[in-house]
């Protein structure tokens, strides 16, 4: 299953990036660069869905895609050249 989730990147003073979510505040991550900690968002995000599901908890509904067929609008982090 897909999830639209909303994640804020905070430079580090020491360098790097902490990534968290305003709508999952257990999800916190991080990274030496923005394209790492991103990548590290996959890992992070699996093991909240496990700790919402051994808690019972659903996941927030605001994350949930929109039926198939429908519009789906995200934003992501591309390198560019």
């Amino acid at each position: 299953m897909m999830y639209r989730v909303p994640l804020v990147f905070t430079p580090q003073p020491e360098g790097g990036y902490t990534v968290s979510s305003p709508v999952l505040p257990e999800l916190i991550t991080e990274g030496d660069s923005l394209a790492q900690a991103q990548a590290n968002v996959r890992d992070a995000f699996e093991a909240v869905v496990e700790l919402y599901a051994d808690l019972g908890r659903p996941l927030p509904a605001s994350i949930m895609l929109p039926a198939q067929g429908e519009v789906v609008w995200t934003e992501t982090l591309v390198s560019g050249t």
